[in-house]
């Protein structure tokens, strides 16, 4: 770095390959450069964003996908082709739909870390500290999501607008879809 040019800055996460933060506020901090934006929501319709807001959280080129505790490993499978589709390094922005001004969201950080889990898995495991640490609360607590989904805020919120606990467990039921929800596709790569 020369000594007149701003350092880059540390929220944005942007020496590491998978990064992770909060709501639409987080996506802003850490989506500039990645190719590809994953909007954690365990339990849509509590408060979530239509499909065109998260689509615009991401830059132009990005592809856009949605994603929960169901279907994390798929997102994952999904990013590695895309990666290898592009064939380059892919910079990848992993968002939690909850945030800071909604009060804590333990099922999209659970789910966010499953997303962050299964990559690691696959071989993408360049992940910032901020990532790492969603996916070893994931890890630790794998067996337990279902039962912390309902059981947390945000399951609470949904059970008493009419989620059934069974709906509630159906949204944390873990890896149960093979098919990522792809909001929007990529670009193709660059040719620099």
């Amino acid at each position: 770095m020369r000594v007149n040019e701003p350092s880059p800055d540390p929220a944005a996460q942007s020496k590491y390959q998978v990064r992770f933060d909060w709501g639409r506020r987080g996506a802003g901090r850490i989506a500039e450069g990645v190719r590809l934006l994953v909007w954690v929501d365990v339990l849509p319709g509590t408060g979530s964003l239509p499909s065109a807001s998260i689509v615009g959280l991401a830059p132009q080129r990005a592809a856009v996908l949605e994603s929960g505790l169901v279907d994390a490993s798929a997102t994952a499978r999904w990013i590695l082709a895309e990666q290898e589709r592009l064939g380059e390094r892919a910079f990848i922005a992993i968002v939690a739909a909850g945030d800071a001004e909604a009060g804590f969201s333990a099922d999209d950080l659970l789910g966010a870390g499953a997303v962050i889990d299964a990559l690691a898995a696959l071989g993408i495991d360049d992940s910032s500290p901020e990532a790492a640490v969603a996916a070893s609360a994931f890890g630790g607590l794998r067996r337990a999501v279902r039962h912390l989904t309902s059981a947390s805020a945000s399951g609470r919120a949904a059970s008493a607008a009419g989620m059934s606990i069974g709906e509630l467990h159906d949204a944390a039921a873990l890896d149960a879809s093979e098919a990522a929800r792809v909001l929007r596709g990529g670009a193709e790569a660059s040719v620099d």
